[in-house]
């Protein structure tokens, strides 16, 4: 499967050990990963900035992602169909990409449910899917 992991549940997963993590760390070995180049600057930012990681792992952390994830321009999403006009760029990544979910924790993207046939869930929804072996 292709998924895009929202830069919310990337942030969480190099910040804590806890499901962010764990997800991450299945999605990488499991899937496919898409991203668009606006999201490592928006990782980095948050990490830097918020979680107050070194630079050093920071840098690490966004070669990292370069190098596992497709990255993809992201596709022109009509502005009215999300609240937040910053989602435009996520949704508009996982449709150019082909991905099959979004997971976030996004409450604005969250309500969208789906777009353009791309899933859009949350970090423990999709981990409990699957747990489950629904989409495995």
């Amino acid at each position: 499967m292709k998924l895009l992991l929202d830069s919310n549940v990337i942030v969480a997963a190099f910040a804590a050990r806890g499901i962010c993590s764990a997800l991450f760390e299945y999605c990488v070995e499991n899937h496919e990963l898409v991203l668009c180049a606006a999201m490592p600057d928006e990782v980095e930012r948050a990490l830097v900035r918020k979680v107050g990681v070194p630079r050093a792992i920071v840098r690490d952390t966004l070669t990292y992602l370069r190098d596992e994830a497709i990255m993809v321009l992201p596709s022109e999403i009509e502005p009215g169909v999300c609240r937040d006009k910053s989602d435009l760029a996520v949704l508009g990544a996982a449709v150019a990409g082909d991905c099959d979910f979004i997971i976030t924790g996004d409450r604005d993207l969250l309500s969208l449910g789906s777009q353009a046939g791309v899933q859009i869930v949350c970090t423990r929804a999709f981990w409990e899917k699957m747990r489950r072996g629904k989409g495995a």
